[in-house]
Order: structure tokens, then C-alpha cells, then sequence
């Protein structure tokens, strides 16, 4: 079988295209190679994929729209499995119509390519982010999420009303999965746990925003994956019991999930535990919070536990270690 995975030079793709291409698949990695990050650990992912048998790497930008139909077209693929996306909540406020080409017009051209070329199942990646206002802990995917709160997370809840509207229209079966906080060896260096990583090791003091009172569902790497993994397999099919209080599914073949650690921890352990880790003590600059962010996120994941049978189970301690251990060794 061949799979799609767009974003494969990003940190989950990476990982994705690794599980994929080890269970056997065929794996079309596509990816921008933007500069939003620092592109040399782009390229060190790569690297290692291209090593593999069973991999292809094309680079590509979602919103050409001409090479994307050349793309589905040459290769067929059974599945695709959409991870590619401007991601970033505070990028959002300064830089808004990167979010526009790579989020809504690249879910198009995915879209698109999806339903002209008899894609069995499409699965993208959505965010926790969407759940915006709500108040209601923990997040459920039958809450309304009519009110984010950064046009990241808007852009992740329109990408969920245009995958229904292809499940709807031409019965192409689509998954969204909400990832809660992704955090592991080979992450973005754009996010918390890393920048503290790279200061505390430096001598430099970190931004504690909210004063340390926000809570995350922190959500280790390989349990993503292994949540992908299984959701790819499983075909969304129509509920012919659908009513509109359940947003989460359908009378189309079409499926939204939560994957998080359903173990909400708060940003004060959170650094404890890396000051653990690398036997440091952080300097805290406390500061309010931040526009667009959110206090706190929680994961109710009964659905995926009861459609796939998998609860993603690693501690933050053994996820804040791994990846201590991988950023030691390499930036040495």
C-alpha cells in the first residue's frame, strides 16, 4: 500500500513516515522545508528517512496546485495522511496569511487530490486548539468548538468543516485527530519544553506565562503515532443514528478523535521535572498570559480507546527524559 504523509520532514511526519515505512508501506513523504524553524533539523530528519527502503521524499509546497494534482495523479495513493500545516499559535498574530496559504488553501489541494484520484481514507491532523473557550474539562469531541481563540485554531476547525464537506458531497472517508500538546526527541524547536531545554542548558532565564498556573495534556510522541497508526486502518463509515449533537460524527463516512495523555500537568511540574532531568534549576521570569493561549487543555479519549483500543499511557517523566537524552546528544 502506498500512503501520503505530508509534513514529513515536521516533527510527528518524521515520526509517522518511520512507523509507516517499518509496518511495510509505502511511504511518499512531501514537505515545504520552510524556515518557520531551523530547516538543518528538517534536513537531519530527513536524512534519516531518505536512508530507508520504501521511502520517497518530494519537496513540494501544498499550495501549488498544478504539481499537487501531478503528484496524486503519478502515484495513486491508497491513503494519505495530512500532517503538513503553519503551525504555531503566537507565529498566527504576526504572520496570519501564512496560515491562510498553507492551512486552507494546502487542505484543498489535499482534498482535491483525494477525491479525484479514489484516496481510501484521508487522515489530517486537527488540534486541540480548537476547543478555544470552552470551559468544560476534559474537552470532548461532542463539545461545540465554535469559539477559538488564535486563527491557528480557526484554521484547524474550518480544515474539519472541509473534510466533511468531501465526506458529505463524494463519500470520501476523512479523520481528524485534535493532538494535544506533542512533545519527544526530535521535536519543534518552536515550542515550551524545548526552549526551556536550550536555555536552562545555557544559563539563560525562561518565560513562565500565566505564572506557571496553565495546564497541558502533554502528549508523548510515540503514542501519537501509534494513535495514527491504528485510525488509519479503521474507515469512518456513516452513522445512520447521527443527530447534530454530535459533532464528532456523521450520516457521511467521516470522524473526529482526540489523542492526548488524558493526564492533564501543570506547567509548574512540567518544569520541575525538566530541572530534574538535567539537574538544573531554571531561573523563572514569571509573566501573564499570553494572546491566543489558553489555561488549560485535558483529553477525553473514549472514542479512540472504543474504535481502536489504544489510551496513550507515557508519563511525562519518561517522555521529558527521552527527550532530554536526544537534545544532549544532538546539539552534543
Amino acid at each position: 500500500m502506498k500512503v501520503l504523509v505530508t509534513g514529513a520532514a515536521g516533527f510527528i511526519g518524521f515520526y509517522v513516515s518511520q512507523r509507516l515505512i517499518a509496518d511495510g508501506y509505502q511511504v511518499v513523504g512531501l514537505d515545504n522545508n520552510n524556515s518557520y524553524y531551523d530547516v538543518g533539523l528538517k534536513h537531519a530528519r530527513l536524512a534519516q528517512l531518505e536512508a530507508l527502503s520504501g521511502f520517497e521524499f518530494v519537496e513540494l509546497d501544498l499550495a501549488d496546485r498544478a504539481s499537487m494534482e501531478q503528484l496524486f495523479a503519478k502515484h495513486q495513493f491508497q491513503r494519505v495522511i495530512h500532517l503538513a500545516a503553519q503551525a504555531g499559535v503566537r507565529h498566527s498574530l504576526n504572520a496570519p496569511f501564512d496560515y491562510v496559504d498553507s492551512n486552507l488553501t494546502g487542505m484543498m489541494t489535499i482534498l482535491e487530490g483525494c477525491r479525484h484520484h479514489g484516496v481510501e481514507h484521508l487522515v489530517y491532523a486537527s488540534s486541540s486548539s480548537v476547543y478555544g473557550m470552552n470551559e468544560t474539562m476534559p474537552f470532548s469531541t461532542s463539545d461545540n468548538v465554535d469559539h477559538p481563540v488564535s486563527l491557528y485554531a480557526a484554521s484547524k476547525k474550518a480544515n474539519e468543516l472541509m473534510a466533511h464537506s468531501y465526506s458529505h458531497l463524494y463519500g470520501l472517508p476523512t479523520t481528524g485527530l485534535r493532538f494535544f500538546t506533542v512533545y519527544g526527541p526530535w521535536g519543534r524547536p518552536d515550542m515550551a519544553y524545548f526552549l526551556f531545554t536550550k536555555a536552562m542548558l545555557a544559563g539563560d532565564p525562561i518565560k513562565v506565562f500565566n505564572f506557571g498556573k496553565m495546564r497541558r495534556d502533554f502528549t508523548y510522541i510515540d503514542d501519537i503515532v501509534e494513535g495514527v497508526v491504528r485510525v488509519m486502518d479503521k474507515l469512518p463509515e456513516p452513522n445512520p443514528n447521527w443527530s447534530s449533537a454530535d459533532p464528532s460524527s456523521s450520516k457521511a463516512p467521516y470522524k473526529i478523535y482526540n489523542i492526548g495523555n488524558n493526564n492533564p500537568v501543570e506547567l509548574g511540574y512540567f518544569i520541575e521535572t525538566l530541572e530534574r532531568c538535567l539537574g538544573i534549576e531554571a531561573n523563572k521570569l514569571m509573566m501573564p498570559m499570553q494572546p491566543g493561549d489558553v489555561v488549560a487543555t485535558a483529553a477525553d479519549i473514549d472514542d479512540l480507546v472504543e474504535d481502536v483500543g489504544f489510551s496513550p499511557a507515557t508519563s511525562i517523566e519518561q517522555g521529558l527524559e527521552s527527550f532530554v537524552r536526544w537534545y544532549k546528544s544532538y546539539y552534543r
